[in-house]
């Protein structure tokens, strides 16, 4: 935070005092100006002239009244404009007490809408000048009449103004706020979705040759010592049901992976074994990587071993997409006590992951990374890191956790950790 903005918090956290300040303002350029001559031989001439006790008091008046703006500027209004009509038809008119009913016109019409301001503008301004033209000393066409009339004139034009650039600003911050929120609940929505349908979709798959194995290895179970040929029958219908199973998952797992994503290897689940593998694919494909590791050979169970694979994996992948040409990537994988814990770091320029402005049918990646380490009860943070690049930080248990545990934390948020 800026000295200014700092600043400006101090004076917005003591307003009466700034209104008492500014009332002390005014009320010294008013007696100030009460000093001035400005039809002098050579311009406008100090000290020539001096003010009444009438006109201070008038001004004393007019700026006690300021200090009470914020809290009832209309009241104030009529109050500077009394102490400004009384001195323009009973004073001198050279006195600057208008300025105090200008402060206050400023402070209505930054303080109202529109309408109201036109009207009490008008009014002010007609009333001040035209007592001062039709009751006041001077001729109606003298400058300080005119004057009257010009100055009120900018204190609600200056105030409304005011008033309308607040209204925008924070009609700015609102809808920002409202796409925000919308943009959250669209990401769980989407979460949500993507999780039941899945569900739906292996449940398809998988119930139905499940079924049909459990029921054909129990025939073959049964017929086993009398009846050979059977048994081997059922066998056969036991090998072709999950194979069919397997086809089908693969297919329905397939239609969950981005188009451009590296094709899934055909082998076991890949583990951290086989990072420095992965490391190199990415080498040959002209990002440079570095891979540090201090897990003092952990063996991790299967899921936490491949969750922590395809986090490296896809991390690895937002660094080729958006990180922009030329960047380098960092992999650090660190054993700290009960967890192992993942970090993948990047200089890149370009716009890191998908959070920021998903593409065309995409832009789920991070949320992929963040169910899978929410799966095995680990904690996921993202976001751009100071200076420039990108950061994603994991940490995972090295040992399956009970099933009834809660996440050890849920902090997926993009902008969580910005280092």
């Amino acid at each position: 935070m800026s000295t200014l903005d700092r600043a400006r918090c101090r004076l917005g956290a003591h307003p009466c005092a700034l209104d008492a300040a500014l009332a002390a303002a005014v009320l010294a350029c008013m007696i100030a100006g009460s000093f001035a001559d400005p039809h002098g031989p050579d311009g406008v001439t100090w000290g020539v002239r001096a003010p009444d006790p009438l006109s201070l008091l008038l001004m004393a008046a007019g700026a006690a009244a300021l200090v009470f703006r914020r809290r009832a500027p209309k009241p104030v209004l009529a109050v500077t404009g009394v102490v400004s009509l009384v001195e323009s038809v009973t004073g001198d008119p050279r006195a600057p007490v208008v300025m105090s009913a200008v402060v206050a016109l400023y402070t209505v019409a930054a303080t109202t809408d529109r309408p109201t301001t036109w009207r009490i503008g008008l009014l002010t301004m007609t009333v001040l000048t035209g007592a001062a033209m039709i009751a006041g000393p001077l001729p109606w066409y003298a400058q300080e009449n005119l004057a009257v009339f010009a100055w009120t004139g900018i204190g609600a034009t200056a105030g409304d103004a005011v008033r309308s650039r607040r209204a925008f600003v924070q009609a700015i911050r609102e809808r920002a706020e409202k796409a925000e929120r919308t943009r959250e609940e669209e990401a769980r929505r989407r979460v949500a979705e993507e999780r039941l349908r899945i569900a739906r979709d292996l449940h398809d798959v998988v119930a139905h040759h499940i079924a049909l194995v459990n029921v054909q290895a129990g025939v073959a179970a049964h017929v086993m010592d009398k009846r050979p040929d059977q048994a081997k029958e059922a066998l056969a219908h036991v090998r072709q049901a999950s194979r069919s199973a397997l086809d089908e998952l693969r297919a329905t797992v397939g239609l969950l992976r981005q188009s451009d994503d590296p094709k899934a290897p055909t082998e076991p689940a890949p583990g951290l074994d086989r990072l420095d593998e992965l490391a190199g694919t990415f080498r040959s494909a002209g990002l440079h990587v570095e891979v540090a590791r201090a897990d003092q050979g952990t063996t991790l169970p299967t899921a936490v071993d491949l969750a922590a694979y395809r986090v490296i994996q896809e991390a690895l992948t937002n660094v080729q997409k958006h990180a922009g040409p030329g960047a380098r990537a960092e992999v650090s994988v660190v054993r700290v006590g009960p967890h192992v814990e993942i970090t993948v770091l990047d200089d890149g320029g370009g716009t890191p992951g998908e959070d920021a402005a998903p593409p065309a049918g995409g832009g789920h990646g991070l949320l992929g990374m963040r169910e899978r380490v929410a799966a095995v009860r680990g904690t996921l943070t993202t976001g751009p890191r100071y200076g420039g690049g990108f950061r994603v930080h994991a940490i995972l248990p090295v040992e399956n956790p009970p099933a009834g545990n809660p996440p050890a934390g849920d902090r997926t948020d993009a902008a969580e950790d910005p280092v």
